[in-house]
């Protein structure tokens, strides 16, 4: 009896210390103020993303703590995603496809298996425009065109060959049978550049994000012929997808979020939780609409599927491009 008595008393104070902690509010994680890294200057889609998401968070009251934006621009994302690989769970940083394509193109030692996937977030899709009085009515038009002979297509793309832009038509190209290696590209330094050198008549046709050429479109000063979107993007439903044309592909330009290494899986799910719930809220469908942007969630062991995906079809159009051997 007093063996049982003893055994009773003891599994009693285990109880009451584990209530007492949680009645004084004792919490694992987090433990003190979050960071979100933008790996690159304010003002542009990075830095956007990251202020979007700490003020939704902090506005919907889904984080307590104190959210802090750093900016660390430099080496295309180099720069921030090197700090955040020597901080602690408490600081997360905004990436991008360029966290795949900048090992692959042999610019950075970093890969995406160093850092913990939280979430992918929203994502544009990619645009092939031409003049509004160009010859070629159609995307299959266009690639019949530079399928014939690929050097006399001039293509505007920018800031950089590897990017996006560039690898969603070096897609399309090699689904059309084209071989990638021999499209014409001129660079510019960015979208507005390329636009630019669109509506002067410099290039035949431009690829660059749906929400570069959107505006221009709708003004009938140039005529977009595919998007890389799954559907008919809203407002644009006169713009066939690439898979209406009978290409292949579907091509996100996606943006997310991602930890630190060796992140716990309690850490890991506390975004789970915040951010799935953050995603449904009006205030963050009123920023993917105020951006042109659209919802692209994923949680975090979707995220990770996604990535290794991603990386797989990156490494793939990469080689295919010409820009490695």
């Amino acid at each position: 009896m007093r063996k049982l008595a003893f055994v009773s008393l003891l599994i009693l104070t285990f109880v009451i210390a584990g209530c007492s902690g949680n009645a004084s509010g004792t919490q694992e994680y987090p433990k003190k103020n979050i960071e979100i890294v933008a790996p690159a200057s304010p003002g542009g889609g990075w830095d956007l993303t990251a202020r979007s998401l700490e003020k939704v968070l902090t506005d919907e009251k889904l984080v307590k703590e104190n959210i802090n934006v750093v900016n660390k621009p430099g080496g295309g994302g180099e720069v921030g995603w090197k700090y955040l690989k020597s901080k602690d769970a408490h600081t997360l940083a905004v990436n991008s496809s360029l966290v795949l394509t900048n090992n692959l193109l042999g610019q950075s030692e970093l890969t995406y298996k160093q850092f913990t996937p939280i979430a992918t977030l929203a994502t544009e899709w990619q645009a092939l425009a031409v003049p509004a009085d160009s010859k070629y009515k159609s995307a299959t038009e266009f690639m019949e065109a530079v399928k014939k002979d690929p050097s006399k297509v001039k293509i505007g793309v920018g800031p950089g060959l590897g990017n996006d832009d560039h690898l969603s038509i070096v897609q399309a190209a090699s689904e059309y049978d084209i071989n990638p290696s021999k499209l014409n590209f001129l660079v510019y330094q960015g979208g507005g550049d390329v636009v630019t050198a669109l509506l002067g008549g410099h290039v035949d046709a431009v690829t660059t994000s749906l929400s570069e050429v959107k505006d221009q479109h709708l003004a009938g000063k140039l005529r977009i012929l595919a998007v890389s979107s799954d559907k008919p993007v809203e407002g644009l439903e006169d713009v066939p997808t690439w898979k209406e044309e009978g290409i292949d592909l579907v091509f996100p330009h996606w943006r997310g979020i991602m930890g630190p290494p060796d992140m716990t899986e309690e850490e890991i799910a506390y975004w789970d939780k915040k951010l799935s719930k953050m995603v449904e809220t009006e205030q963050w469908k009123k920023v993917l609409e105020n951006n042109d942007w659209e919802g692209f969630y994923k949680n975090s062991e979707e995220t990770k599927k996604f990535m290794k995906e991603q990386h797989d079809l990156y490494q793939r159009l990469v080689k295919e491009s010409g820009l490695v051997k």
